[in-house]
């Protein structure tokens, strides 16, 4: 019932290398990015600590990334976290984990990045409308990743390859443009030790993590991969390093052009930069560079997310029809249905309250995979691997202890999110019992 992008006449209908690594960066470099370094600045004020935190979640993204890619290598079928939990623990594990994703994991999101899309366009051209932008890019994204491979993949590739070389330029704005540049410094200096093993310094952590999400994004589409084994950790783990290199730049950037005063508690720091670097320009410049870098970020989603509801598809009869393929192997229901549901939250807004949890459950689901990497090797240890972790076992052991250690901050400091994301769980184990896929075992053959 697995799929596999070399299946007689499907050779060559999958996403190749640059694609597949275009979905993983995409699916990273989001808002966050430019907006968190004004909250990290209200408590933390030296350069070399701010720079540290992104360098400190990169590595923990990439621990978790070259684990995802043994797993992935292992178990060559997409679906990304359901394809890892029904294999390694339970199939209702799995389902759970596939619910949560196409819900809480990709199209709320999808949602919100669209919205932001809308928000920065319409700034810069008040005639147009926020929702009605968030709309039509949805809808013409979704028909667009549901024609061909080769239509997909063109797409993701242009829009990701200008989203990085936007943001190099603009690094490259701050070195030689900005008229007066401010001290940053990689040297750690006085009290820098004391910030690092702070709370504040924890705290920014979690968000710094958050900006980092995606870095899995290329194991929902295994199956759909030339060649996964050799493929998934060069995709996810130079994805990852590369979306390192940039945030680190991108940090480096805001420091240089703004006096840290003027960003501190802030969200659109961005903006506050620009405007110092291209001076009254600068707002419509940053507007329309964030627009632009969001239609890759809302492709990547659309690429990835539906291809858990396809597998689903595939091993539930309750949800066959979300099994349907084009001539080009292209789960189209899955896709339109995705793009349906990211619509219905942009129109009702009621996506919002979702996103305030979805960090802690988002978090749970890629602890339970890495964790999933001790016990298939335990398990299964004949299992063939054409990838193995490097170092093992400090790359998932650092992913499971940041991650373990952000879930039980998040836990304590708000009980009330962590208490909806259980009932979040509850009520996907709910839809698997009552659809009767409890009595339906996915085969353990993928």
């Amino acid at each position: 019932m697995a799929s596999t992008a070399t299946t007689p006449g499907h050779a060559h209908r999958g996403y190749g290398f640059y694609a597949a690594a275009s979905v993983v960066v995409a699916n990273m470099i989001g808002t966050g990015v430019f907006t968190s370094l004004g909250f990290q600045l209200l408590d933390i004020r030296s350069t070399a600590p701010l720079l540290l935190l992104w360098v400190v979640g990169g590595v923990a993204a990439f621990c978790g990334a070259i684990t995802y890619a043994e797993l992935g290598a292992a178990i060559p079928r997409s679906g990304g976290e359901y394809t890892f939990l029904s294999r390694i623990y339970h199939p209702g594990a799995g389902f759970v984990s596939g619910w949560i994703s196409a819900t809480v994991g990709f199209a709320a999101p999808t949602a919100l990045a669209a919205i932001t899309f809308g928000a920065y366009l319409s700034s810069v051209f008040p005639s147009l409308s926020e929702g009605w932008l968030a709309v039509a890019l949805v809808v013409g994204l979704s028909a667009v990743h549901a024609t061909t491979h080769r239509n997909s993949g063109i797409l993701q590739s242009g829009f990701t390859t200008l989203k990085v070389l936007l943001i190099v330029a603009f690094c490259g704005a701050a070195l030689l443009l900005t008229p007066d540049p401010q001290p940053v410094t990689l040297v750690p200096e006085a009290g820098d030790a004391g910030l690092v093993f702070s709370g504040a310094f924890a705290v920014s952590l979690i968000y710094v993590s958050y900006a980092y999400t995606g870095w899995n994004a290329a194991t929902y589409l295994t199956s759909e991969l030339d060649d996964p084994s050799r493929q998934l950790p060069l995709i996810l783990g130079g994805g990852t390093l590369l979306v390192l290199g940039l945030y680190v730049g991108l940090n480096w950037a805001f420091l240089r052009a703004a006096p840290m005063p003027t960003m501190e508690g802030e969200v659109e720091v961005g903006y506050i930069a620009a405007t110092y670097i291209f001076g009254p320009l600068g707002a419509d410049i940053m507007g329309v560079t964030l627009a632009l870098l969001l239609v890759s970020t809302v492709s990547a989603m659309i690429v990835a997310g539906p291809r858990v509801l396809h597998v689903i598809g595939q091993d539930y009869r309750a949800f066959r029809w979300l099994s349907h393929t084009n001539p080009d192997g292209i789960p189209t229901r899955a896709i339109l249905t995705q793009g349906a549901l990211a619509v219905g939250f942009i129109v009702t807004a009621s996506f919002e309250s979702i996103l305030v949890f979805s960090g802690f459950v988002l978090g749970l689901n890629s602890l339970l995979a890495v964790g999933g990497v001790f016990v298939l090797r335990a398990r299964e240890p004949d299992l063939p691997r054409p990838y193995r972790v490097s170092a093992w076992p400090v790359p998932p052991l650092v992913y499971l202890g940041l991650t373990l250690w952000t879930l039980s901050y998040l836990a304590l400091d708000r009980p009330g999110e962590a208490g909806v994301a259980g009932l979040l769980i509850a009520l996907g184990t709910a839809v698997w019992l009552l659809t009767g896929a409890r009595n339906e075992e996915p085969p353990r053959s993928f």
